[in-house]
């Protein structure tokens, strides 16, 4: 019997039809919970982002009952304005302005919202590189992740999510600019994958999707979920796991109107994120026999570099993250789309006074696009204050791939017909006519504060691993040494991936459901006619 194949071309991508609504939306509102519930159910999963909801859906369509903690508010499509100063401070955390503390600090932005950072991302999807799956064999002990054994839990999350290819016509000029360059240097680029039914390529992405086409969680595995029994409690922080005879008992939460839920359950998943989940597992003193948790913290260091051409270029048309450069990915370095709206571009702009406003009065005609570090350095989460406190020196070898990845897509906007060139690396100025120089000869000579990026995709904060002596969950994603405890996010992931890490978290996440489930792997998915 042939495997079903399924479609991940242009058709997939621009089809709108397939988004599931269900017939009622199960969302208690915690701004208006101000007394004290009690709840009982089999799982509690604390977070609705990519590692959170799938495993609730996963669960409640498997037959247990489970309740959604969420800290943020859902928000409906049409609330999505797409100005970006609208929707910053609505659904990121601190209005996109978490920051880390050291050498340079780095804004990370993160979601807050039913959907958490899936809502704000590029919806960008690659599997896990099978290179990083045989590390975490060889160097942490996880045996049964290797490709072969996430295969069908990467098919699944694939046709649940509709990972399709960006077509060259909706990417937008400022794709093709790159496409153009790197055909002509022979360089390795291709199209992205995206999470996505219906693209119009609005531009918006970052800032909550207004035409609905792209497929977070909070539109894909909630609803699910909540057509198989599962309810959302908005607006609740987790404060409290309770834990007893090493089992854990009840999951208690503080509501945004005052009051309390009570949840008793045989399963707690925490799924709040890199960078949440270690503080909370702090506080209450779980996972830390290994000294491990809230240690170990990567992120992927991202800049732009901008380059001025003489026809129009319009970055914000289109889609905003649609074409890669894996030229150096061997190397840690990858070359990713960005793009945003003109308001957005000035926030990002360098310079300041005249300098500033002579580059965007040529905004129409500038092309962005992006260089991402698979980072060295390693970071540490703590609490200072009830807060996370994030510290994070960029190392100095992830300052030299900065470098030499600006040098690769600057030579790509010359080939492209670029007149000039900028990048955010200090005391490196404007390139012209070809002239890659002014890079070249700060080769070796970069340092980590030179570099003014930002970075997305913070990992490993409670890294799995068979060791519960260097590691806080096993490759169950099981809490050592606490029975029925869980952790279900990027903070479980060991290492750097090198690529955006969602459909790594969701296939986890999925896995994980399965195993709680004692259920065998969906071997039934469709395969992709292609996959990046």
């Amino acid at each position: 019997m042939s495997t079903p194949v399924r479609d991940t071309g242009p058709a997939a991508y621009r089809d709108g039809t397939g988004t599931f609504h269900p017939d009622h939306r199960r969302i208690v509102d915690g701004r208006h919970v101000d007394d004290e519930r009690r709840i009982t159910v089999d799982a509690c999963v604390i977070g609705t982002g990519a590692g959170g909801a799938p495993v609730a859906k996963e669960l409640a369509e498997g037959g247990m009952s489970v309740a959604m903690l969420e800290e943020g508010i859902w928000h409906e499509t049409s609330e999505f304005t797409a100005r970006p100063r609208d929707m910053m401070p609505r659904l990121y955390r601190d209005a996109g302005q978490t920051v880390t503390a050291g050498n340079p600090p780095i804004v990370l932005p993160l979601g807050r919202a039913v959907g958490g950072t899936t809502l704000i991302n590029m919806a960008t999807c690659f599997r896990t590189p099978e290179r990083v799956l045989r590390r975490w064999q060889r160097e942490f002990g996880l045996d049964g992740l290797g490709a072969p054994d996430l295969e069908p839990y990467f098919r699944r999350v694939e046709r649940e999510i509709n990972v399709v290819q960006v077509p060259p016509d909706i990417a937008g000029e400022n794709a093709r600019i790159v496409e153009r360059g790197t055909r002509a240097l022979g360089y390795r680029g291709d199209y992205l994958f995206r999470a996505v039914r219906g693209c119009v390529g609005s531009g918006v992405c970052a800032f909550g999707c207004p035409s609905g086409a792209k497929q977070h969680t909070a539109i894909t595995w909630v609803p699910r979920a909540w057509a198989a029994g599962a309810t959302t409690y908005t607006a609740a922080t987790a404060t409290r796991i309770i834990v007893q005879h090493g089992k854990v008992r009840e999951v208690i939460a503080r509501t945004a109107g005052g009051g309390t839920l009570r949840i008793r359950c045989r399963h707690a998943i925490v799924s709040a994120g890199a960078l949440l989940t270690p503080v909370l597992l702090q506080r209450l003193g779980l996972g830390t026999r290994s000294g491990q948790l809230g240690r170990n913290l990567s992120i992927h260091p991202a800049s732009a570099a901008r380059a001025l051409f003489d026809e129009p270029v319009d970055a914000w048309k289109g889609v905003p993250q649609s074409f890669y450069v894996d030229e150096l990915a061997d190397d840690g370095i990858i070359l990713e789309g960005i793009a945003g709206p003109p308001d957005q571009a000035a926030m990002s702009t360098p310079g300041s006074g005249e300098a500033h406003r002579d580059l965007m009065l040529r905004i129409r005609e500038t092309a962005s696009f992006g260089v991402m570090v698979s980072d060295t350095g390693r970071g540490r989460v703590h609490t200072v204050l009830g807060r996370p406190h994030i510290r994070y020196d960029l190392h100095r070898d992830d300052a030299e791939r900065f470098r030499r990845g600006f040098e690769l897509l600057a030579e790509i906007f010359f080939a492209a017909g670029a007149r000039e060139v900028h990048v955010p690396l200090a005391g490196v100025g404007p390139m012209r006519d070809g002239d890659l120089g002014p890079l070249q000869e700060r080769a070796g000579r970069i340092r980590p504060r030179h570099v003014s990026a930002m970075a997305f995709h913070p990992l490993g904060t409670a890294r799995m691993g068979a060791d519960p002596a260097t590691s806080v969950v096993d490759g169950d994603l099981a809490v050592h040494g606490v029975d029925g405890l869980h952790v279900c996010d990027g903070s479980v992931v060991p290492s750097s991936l090198g690529v955006n890490p969602q459909m790594t978290i969701m296939t986890l996440a999925v896995r994980l459901a399965y195993h709680l489930l004692g259920a065998p792997a969906p071997t039934h998915e469709p395969a992709p006619a292609r996959i990046a």
